[in-house]
């Protein structure tokens, strides 16, 4: 089994540096995912009250832990609160939800998924969206009462995890800065710069030359560059695969390192936020109308 290294919250706490993202992976695709991975050696699980698998994915983690083929103690779990629970006084309700899903007694890990609220007719109505199509939105959400405000300088509980698209075409440099200067731990989502539907680039990050170059040169995947690129900036990543070959493959990423010249040849790919690729204005229409709304800062 490969030796995964962690990266350390403030509070000493540690988080596998490999994680499985389970974004759209629903039924038995994300039961099948979860047990493959865990048999890879994955103990590092992101999934989110709004994937709608949480359950699915608590099955599995309860039989490994039951037949004690795996200690809880040995597995991290994230799961997030949705955008309709965007109120400090609906968090127990969310969070108690999620943990009997997941058949846990606690996350290791919980994370306002979006920071936009929205509301929702009832707690099942995750997506809520008015007869338009656009998402209805909840402008008396209060993130000071939530968490306290970004950046950690009015937190009364500090942040631990910041989880963000992060890819070698959007490197969020300034962003980093920023958590790093607060002691955030950073963690990205899309780390392989897959296309999205409200943004199809020409060529994706998996495709370019000085990635495919160095794969060849060193007899990886350009996946397998893609996210040791991240892991050396120190940066936690989930890939989502239910590919079984593809999900070893990105697992397999603590035998080798990359030279400081090819962090230098990676690190020139970041395209700023023109390489950014998730914005949701189109899945979720009016979002951006939010006070809260976060891409119109300048990172």
């Amino acid at each position: 089994m490969a030796q995964v290294t962690n990266l350390k919250f403030f509070n000493g706490r540690e988080m596998p540096m490999v994680g499985l993202g389970t974004w759209q992976a629903r039924d038995e695709e994300v039961r099948q995912a979860v047990q493959l991975a865990l048999e890879c050696g994955y103990r590092h699980f992101d999934t989110a009250t709004l994937y709608q698998n949480e359950e699915a994915i608590g099955d599995v983690l309860s039989k490994w832990i039951s037949e004690g083929k795996v200690a809880r103690e040995e597995l991290f779990i994230t799961t997030k609160l949705p955008t309709i629970g965007n109120r400090a006084e609906d968090v127990p309700k969310f969070l108690t939800t999620s943990l009997k899903k997941l058949q846990l007694t606690y996350v290791d890990l919980y994370l306002i998924h979006f920071p936009v609220g929205c509301k929702g007719k009832d707690e099942n109505d995750l997506q809520p969206r008015d007869s338009e199509g656009k998402v209805v939105l909840d402008m008396s959400t209060d993130h000071k009462s939530l968490h306290g405000s970004h950046g950690g300088t009015v937190c009364r509980i500090q942040p631990a995890n910041h989880q963000v698209e992060i890819h070698a075409f959007h490197q969020q440099r300034e962003l980093r800065a920023v958590c790093h200067k607060h002691n955030i731990t950073m963690c990205a989502y899309g780390p392989l710069g897959a296309p999205y539907k409200e943004k199809t680039k020409e060529k994706t990050v998996l495709q370019d030359p000085v990635v495919t170059s160095i794969a060849a040169r060193l007899g990886k995947t350009p996946a397998q560059i893609l996210l040791r690129h991240l892991i050396q900036l120190n940066i936690v990543v989930i890939p989502k695969s239910s590919n079984p070959e593809r999900l070893k493959q990105n697992f397999q990423v603590f035998d080798f390192k990359l030279s400081d010249k090819d962090m230098r040849d990676l690190d020139n790919l970041d395209q700023g936020k023109d390489g950014k690729l998730f914005i949701f204005t189109e899945s979720m229409i009016g979002v951006e109308n939010h006070p809260e709304f976060p891409f119109k800062i300048p990172f």
